[in-house]
């Protein structure tokens, strides 16, 4: 039988260590790429059929064609606003789409990033009233538009309504649904109504005493709450917005949504860049994906949104359901100044508490 010698011993330990220690490098280098490889972003984004076609639409041709998967943070406008500025120092969030009025309520907090034309190529093919900048700063982006229009059971309301007055008549006492200043809707309704009631908007007292008068079974925070309320029966009649309408319709639910005689308000869903992001480059690629025709057209397909992509071709039966109608176009809609709205965003909310609310 052969015995080694101390000094081979030595040797064979010594090559057995040095494979190990090479062997457990290779692994933390492996281990180190394969977590850098499931790169992600996490994306505010509302809930509901929203959710939905923003998941189907962006979301997943974005995780196709990068591989970076995408977290989505469920929430309202205001909702995901209140996250933004609590995460200033050290955002969660990369991307937001966030309402009109809201979103340029997050560019005076200081929350999003400028969108860059280099880093975002797409920007090029969005009308110019799609893209949202303030001095140099470009700070949001149009992903599609909507209109709040009134909606009504067919089976309930026998002849379509054909004015916003119609809310207050006798017999959908108790069945009426309306956005509160909660939802991102709801102080611009206040001062449409202003328009619809001949009052003078800078004295809203009248409004709120309508308001107040209105027998309604829900002021809705979200435009889920709203859909909810109307496929349950709880509300008959009320203000709703086309996507939310369309999408009952779709699913059979008897639902009608018109334009009345005094005509509906519009804005936009807006992409923007959160400051501060750890993950700049892939937001940056995620909202270059969400301004596709492709995109867009899924979108309208999807949600009814009007086109902010210029070219999109979309079938005559959702031509009909965007908020612009057939034949129609982003000018013919009625869009707020947002910067008046927001100036009086707190004093219209506090007049609500105080004049709608607590008289309920």
């Amino acid at each position: 039988m052969k015995f080694c010698n101390r000094n081979t011993l030595r040797k064979s330990a010594i090559a057995l260590a040095a494979t190990a220690i090479a062997t457990t490098a290779s692994l933390v280098s492996f281990g180190a790429y394969a977590q850098s490889s499931r790169e992600r972003i996490t994306v505010a984004m509302y809930g509901g059929n929203w959710g939905d076609a923003f998941k189907a639409c962006v979301a997943e041709p974005f995780t196709k064609a990068t591989g970076i998967t995408v977290t989505p943070e469920i929430g309202t406008s205001t909702t995901t606003l209140a996250k933004l500025q609590q995460q200033k120092n050290s955002p969660t969030i990369d991307v937001a789409w966030l309402d009109g009025g809201i979103s340029e309520l997050a560019f005076d907090a200081g929350v999003v990033d400028n969108l860059d034309p280099a880093a975002i190529p797409n920007l090029k093919n969005v009308n110019a009233k799609g893209v949202y900048r303030n001095g140099s700063t470009t700070y949001a982006v149009s992903s599609g538009y909507y209109s709040l229009g009134l909606t009504y059971s067919t089976k309930s309301v026998k002849t379509p309504p054909t004015s916003w007055k119609d809310l207050w008549k006798p017999e959908y006492a108790g069945a009426v649904t309306v956005p509160s200043p909660s939802n991102s809707a709801g102080v611009p309704f206040v001062i449409f109504l202003a328009h619809v009631l001949g009052v003078d908007p800078s004295n809203l007292g009248p409004v709120y005493s309508k308001l107040a008068s209105l027998d309604a079974s829900l002021f809705y925070d979200s435009s889920g709450a709203a859909t909810n309320a109307f496929q349950s029966g709880e509300a008959i009649i009320g203000a709703h917005f086309n996507v939310g309408a369309w999408d009952l319709i779709d699913k059979g639910v008897p639902i009608g949504f018109v334009v009345p005689k005094e005509g509906v308000w519009a804005t936009d869903a807006r992409l923007h860049l959160v400051k501060g992001s750890r993950n700049k480059a892939a937001a940056e690629k995620f909202i270059n994906t969400a301004l596709t025709p492709e995109a867009a057209s899924c979108l309208a397909s999807k949600l009814y949104l009007g086109p902010a992509v210029a070219g999109v071709k979309v079938s005559p039966d959702v031509a009909r359901k965007l908020p612009w109608g057939a034949n129609g176009s982003v000018d013919d809609l009625k869009l707020f100044d947002w910067s008046m709205i927001n100036a009086r965003r707190a004093e219209i909310t506090s007049a609500w508490n105080r004049q709608v609310s607590a008289k309920r």
